[in-house]
């Protein structure tokens, strides 16, 4: 059939199964809104600015694991984009951004909003496409889909002229392949293993793992007297769960995590000893400082994970399973490696380990846990209180969505995730804004789950206006505010290494967010106790609309432990040891 390559767009975003997209229209998108208006297939959510729209797309994506969507128009409407899109680059979240430019003969000419957003964006995308032909549109956007979601994920845009949009062309609706016993068995590589001395085969639909690579980890794993294990984000991106369990017991370890591996391991298993890095728990950085091995899932050693590299982890060796090779050796030095999927990894290796038995090992480690507890003043309302109790009323059942900050990391101390893609959240570039769109994102996806954004008051000033979005949509997330009147996570560097000179971190200026988020149609309640707190929270989570408590807490409440810049993370202090 013949249809205009507007038309092409959303055909080929059904073909994807895409049911959602989040943007916001402009002139040179105007073809792909007209041929948006005429349909019914496909549900748009206008945000309140094309940044909301991304990182709604970044958030409907790690809610889901499906590749998010966003379309913005040319000139500012796409360079509106960028942060949202860089965001989803740093932490691997497969996002397909369309955005239309001015008219072949109008391309670099200075127009009217004309903008190379191609070649701004390509530091930060998998890959990016200009069309400039009608007839590349379709195979162009299957393979912008293609990329975004296959081996390391990550955000792939598609910039369309606006002639092109208007133009006809054939097509042939040509949807997703289900994958038949047939096909699997045709892209999938057998592996023969010994499991109990029976050979057992083991099918993989990924990419080709090294079975020398594999009986090296089996040798060092079964050589280890005190193995720890670090899993990362991407063991909640190959959903490996599941093996990892196995993996974990056959091991006898114990567990840390980075910010973006939580909830790929249950958090509330007693071997389970919390984040890694700067504001890890005194526990897991004592604990790798002191292993001899560490086994590193779906990591990329982040330098707030690591503090010194010469000094991270120097009594052990270094064991890394990753799917993108240019992460072996890039920031520390590891002793060996397997690269591939996670999650086929750990099904290759799972059957030729014998179960371990560490109970001293895991014994020391219980003795820090006990030791070196998380703890917080047990009177007055505080950021680690409101998670807490956020954890209790929601009995960690929630889909927690954060901003970057104090705040953040109380989310990640304080919330424990039993599942995978429940906390969600800028690691990478560290987004203060990225939150409430990716709440309303996710929120969107899961209409039966309780979407929760933890924000601090300087982060929520970032996109507050994308309330209006998720009233509009009559969402019923959760805003929480934890308010301190201050940049918390800055004032916290300024009041312990810049001899507390508080430079631009005060914010004194009397914003009542309580009247801004009612004016932008949402519910909004204050707090300045506990008690009060547990009220609205209670009401929040009855409410079928967006609900908003502004949460009022003091101006010095800090991030413990912590380690400082530069430092070993064996060097992890509180408000005790200064």
């Amino acid at each position: 059939m013949k249809i205009t390559g507007a038309e092409v767009v959303l055909e080929s975003l059904r073909e994807q199964g895409v049911d959602t997209v989040f943007g916001y229209p402009g002139g040179a998108i105007l073809n792909v809104y007209d041929a948006l208006y005429k349909q019914n297939k496909i549900h748009h959510v206008l945000t309140s600015h094309e940044q909301g729209a991304a990182h709604a797309a970044d958030g409907y994506a790690r809610a889901t694991g499906k590749v998010g969507v966003c379309f913005a128009t040319s000139g500012p409407g796409a360079t509106n984009l960028v942060t949202g899109i860089a965001t989803a680059y740093m932490d691997s979240v497969p996002v397909v951004a369309i955005t239309c430019n001015v008219t072949v003969p109008l391309l670099g000419k200075d127009s009217f909003q004309e903008i190379d957003i191609a070649g701004i964006t390509m530091p930060i995308t998998k890959h990016n496409f200009i069309v400039k032909d009608v007839k590349d549109l379709a195979p162009t956007m299957r393979r912008a889909f293609s990329i975004a979601k296959s081996g390391r994920p990550g955000p792939v845009l598609v910039d369309i002229a606006k002639d092109v949009t208007g133009a006809t062309v054939e097509y042939e609706f040509v949807p997703q392949k289900k994958a038949t016993k047939k096909d699997t068995d045709l892209l999938s590589r057998v592996h023969k293993v010994l499991q109990n001395g029976k050979k057992i085969e083991i099918k993989l639909n990924s990419t080709e793992i090294d079975l020398d690579e594999i009986d090296n980890a089996v040798k060092l794993i079964e050589e280890a007297k005190k193995p720890f294990i670090f899993v990362g984000g991407g063991a909640v991106i190959s959903e490996a769960s599941e093996e990892l369990a196995q993996f974990v017991d056959l091991v006898d370890a114990p567990v840390c995590d980075s910010l973006m591996g939580k909830g790929a391991y249950d958090g509330t298993k007693a071997n389970y000893t919390g984040m890694l890095g700067m504001h890890g728990t005194k526990t897991s950085n004592i604990g790798v400082s002191k292993c001899d091995l560490l086994i590193a899932i779906g990591v990329r050693f982040s330098d707030r994970v690591i503090g010194n590299p010469n000094e991270f982890a120097k009594n052990a060796k270094i064991l890394q399973f990753e799917i993108d090779a240019a992460e072996i050796n890039k920031n520390i030095r590891v002793d060996a490696s397997v690269i591939g999927d996670v999650k086929g990894i750990l099904k290759l290796l799972n059957p030729k380990l014998t179960k371990a038995n560490h109970k001293e090992w895991l014994d020391e480690i219980y003795s820090y846990k006990e030791k070196y507890p998380l703890t917080y003043p047990k009177e007055g309302l505080s950021g680690p209180f409101l998670v807490e109790k956020l954890y209790e009323k929601t009995k960690g059942d929630a889909v927690i969505v954060t901003e970057v900050g104090q705040h953040q990391m109380w989310a990640a101390q304080f919330y424990k995730y039993k599942k995978p893609h429940t906390l969600l959240t800028s690691g990478g570039l560290g987004t203060m804004g990225y939150g409430l769109g990716a709440a309303i994102g996710a929120q969107v996806a899961l209409k039966n789950k309780q979407v929760v954004n933890i924000a601090g008051d300087g982060c929520f000033r970032m996109n507050l206006n994308e309330i209006a979005t998720a009233a509009r949509e009559h969402l019923p997330l959760i805003q929480i505010i934890v308010n301190n009147h201050v940049l918390g996570m800055v004032r916290q560097w300024q009041n312990l290494f810049y001899g507390k000179r508080y430079s631009a971190t005060v914010l004194d200026d009397g914003v009542d967010f309580v009247k801004v988020a009612t004016g932008l149609g949402a519910i909004a309640k204050r707090v300045t106790t506990r008690e009060e707190f547990e009220s609205a929270l209670d009401e929040a989570l009855k409410c079928d609309d967006p609900y908003v408590i502004d949460c009022i807490i003091d101006s010095d409440d800090k991030v413990w432990p912590m380690v400082a810049p530069g430092a070993p993370i064996s060097e992890s202090f509180d408000e005790n040891d200064l």
